[in-house]
Parts: C-alpha cells; structure tokens; sequence
C-alpha cells in the first residue's frame, strides 16, 4: 500500500500574543532522517502495519532495493556513525514520541511552544560548536602534516623559513620523545599487571 503522507494538522495554538499559529506535525524520513512536512512524501506500509514515511522517491527506492542508510554517505545515519553529527545531547530527549494522550489546556499549549523554541536555539547552537572543533581539529592535523614537510625539507631550504623548518624539527623531536616515554610507561604498567595475574 503506497500513498501520500498527509497529516493532518493539529489545531489552533495561541501565542503570548493573542495571535493564532496553526501547528503541524512534521515527519522523519526513514532512510535519510530529513523533514517531511504535511502533504509531502511517500508513506509505505508493510503487512505487519508497519509504517515508514519518505521524503521523496529516491529514499523510498533506496529502501525497496534494502540499501542500508549507514553506507549511504548523504544519510544523516552515515553522518552520524562516522563522527560528523552530535550523538548524544540531552536536547534529542525532546524529539522522542511520547503517546500518553494529554488534554488541550491553552497555557499548556503557549509554554511547550516557548519551550520548543528555546531548545531549538539552543540546539542550534551547540550544533555550531560541535561542527567548529570539527573542523579545528581537521585543519590541525592539516597543518601538522604540511609542517613535518617543511621540517624535513630543512636542508633545502633558505633564509628566514630554514630557521621556521629548524623550529619545527625541535617541535617534532620533542613530541616523539615524550610519545616514547608514555608507551614506556603504559607498557611497564602492562607487564606488572600481567606478573600480578601470573601469582
């Protein structure tokens, strides 16, 4: 059974204002986890009344071939299993479906629509900083690497970036000694546990 996913809309909430928004109930998309707004996408129900919604053909085809979203690189479970996207924040607790029925009550109604503002600002915000000390530590290792190039291109060099490449070179002799001492450590401490375990 396939059709169009339209959902209805959920009523009339007032605002602090006085004025009327109307809310809607917005749908994931199975396979790429991205929005599906009233009267958009594809929902597809199994014949164990399961149902999974789409947002547009291409997800539902990747589904009817049994594609896994995981290897899917434009998936947010691809982007979410390789490190890319936040896994855990306590804002993801507000997204959950929670089926216990609760009767319309006005006030209620005006708070947990200020509230879903507030954690979408705030969500936006830590997804900022997650994607920033993403980055940071990419453009690290970038320039680490171009950095033990010129340390060891010291001897080609001349002028003031030979003395740069000198630096550099320290900087790395430095850092691999204490690398060494720390292995030393953990493999002594490796060999006392095991010795403790053979008595």
């Amino acid at each position: 059974l396939k059709g169009s996913s339209a959902t209805p809309k959920l009523g009339a909430v007032g605002s602090a204002e006085g004025a009327s928004d109307q809310a809607m109930r917005i749908e994931k998309c199975w396979f790429c986890s991205s929005n599906i707004y009233p009267g958009h996408g594809i929902m597809f129900i199994r014949n164990d009344c399961k149902t999974f919604r789409f947002c547009r053909s291409k997800c539902h085809r990747h589904f009817k071939m049994k594609h896994n979203p995981r290897k899917m690189k434009w998936t947010k479970a691809y982007r979410r299993a390789h490190g890319k996207e936040m896994i855990m924040d306590s804002t993801f607790n507000f997204e959950k479906k929670r089926l216990t029925p609760t009767r319309y009550n006005r006030n209620l109604m005006v708070k947990t629509v200020r509230a879903m503002q507030i954690v979408d600002r705030i969500k936006a915000v830590r997804k900022e900083r997650f994607h920033k000390t993403r980055l940071a530590a990419q453009l690290r290792k970038r320039q680490t690497s171009a950095q033990k190039e010129i340390a060891r291109g010291s001897h080609i060099l001349e002028g003031p970036s030979k003395e740069k490449a000198l630096n550099y070179q320290k900087e790395f002799a430095g850092s691999t000694k204490a690398k060494s001492r720390m292995k030393l450590k953990v493999e002594k401490k490796s060999a006392r546990g095991s010795m403790e375990v053979e008595e």
